[in-house]
C-alpha cells in the first residue's frame, strides 16, 4: 500500500535496508495495516468552570456533562467527547467535538491521560483520550451531533475511606452531580490507589458504583479533579 504520510523523509533513519533488504519506501509497500486488529481511538473532555481563584475541588466547581442520545449509555450523562478521524489529531478532536456536542469554541485544553481498559465499551475495543478544559462563570452551552441535552452540575467531591493494603493506599471518594435547573443529582462512588514507595504512583482509579453517569466516565472525572488539585495546590 502507499505510505499514509505523502512526506516520508523524516523516517529514513540511517537509509538502510532492512533484514529483508527493503528500503522504506519498498517496506511501506508492502505493509498491510490490516495484519493486526487495532483499538479505535477516543476522546473525552472535562470541562469544569470555576470561581476565579479556586481553593478546593471539593465543592464550588461546575462539571459540564451531555446527555447521551444514542447507545451505549443512551440517556446517561457523559462527558462530550467521540471518535478521532484518521487524519486528526487527538487535541484538535478533543476541541472539534466539543463544538459540536456543546456549542464552545475556542477552549485552552490540557492532555491528562489515556484510559484503555479493554472492557470499557461493548462496540469494540476503545482507547480515549482524557483532556481538561477550564473555564470561568458566564459560558453558555447547547446540545449537538449525538447529544440530545447538555448542562452544568455542581461537584461535591468527598474521601469516604482510607485503608493501606501492602504498598498501596486506597482510597474511596464520593462524587455528587446535581443540576439544579433540571432537578437532576447524579451520584457514583470511585476507588482511587497509589504506590506508598518508589518513585511511580501508579494512580489507579475504578468506578465503584454510579447512578445516572456513563462507563467508566465517573473515574476520568475523579482523576481530572486529582490533577486539579494538584495545580491549586501548587498555585
Amino acid at each position: 500500500m502507499a505510505a499514509f504520510l505523502e512526506d516520508i523523509t523524516p523516517f529514513y533513519g540511517t537509509v538502510e535496508r532492512n533484514a529483508a533488504g527493503q528500503t522504506l519506501e519498498e517496506f511501506l509497500e508492502s505493509y498491510n495495516p490490516d495484519k493486526y486488529r487495532n483499538p479505535s481511538v477516543t476522546v473525552d473532555t472535562i470541562v469544569i468552570r470555576h470561581p476565579k481563584n479556586p481553593q478546593t475541588v471539593e465543592t464550588g466547581l461546575q462539571l459540564l456533562l451531555i446527555q447521551r442520545g444514542n447507545h451505549p449509555s443512551i440517556g446517561k450523562w457523559a462527558l462530550p467527547g467521540g471518535f478521532v478521524n484518521l487524519r486528526e489529531d487527538t487535541i484538535d478532536a478533543a476541541k472539534r467535538e466539543l463544538r459540536e456536542e456543546t456549542g464552545l469554541e475556542g477552549l485552552p485544553v490540557e492532555q491528562l491521560r489515556a484510559w484503555g481498559e479493554y472492557r470499557r465499551d461493548p462496540r469494540t475495543r476503545i482507547v480515549t483520550v482524557a483532556y481538561l478544559a477550564l473555564i470561568e462563570e458566564g459560558m453558555e452551552v447547547k446540545a449537538g451531533d449525538d447529544a440530545s441535552d447538555a448542562a452544568f452540575f455542581d461537584v461535591t467531591f468527598r474521601k469516604t475511606d482510607e485503608r493501606v493494603e501492602g504498598d498501596r493506599l486506597i482510597c474511596e471518594y464520593s462524587l455528587d452531580l446535581a443540576c439544579r435547573d433540571k432537578n437532576l443529582r447524579l451520584h457514583a462512588q470511585v476507588e482511587a490507589g497509589e504506590n506508598l514507595s518508589g518513585l511511580l504512583k501508579e494512580q489507579t482509579f475504578s468506578v465503584k458504583s454510579e447512578e445516572g453517569l456513563a462507563c467508566d466516565h465517573p473515574a476520568i472525572i475523579a482523576q481530572a479533579l486529582f490533577h486539579l488539585r494538584e495545580r491549586i495546590q501548587e498555585g
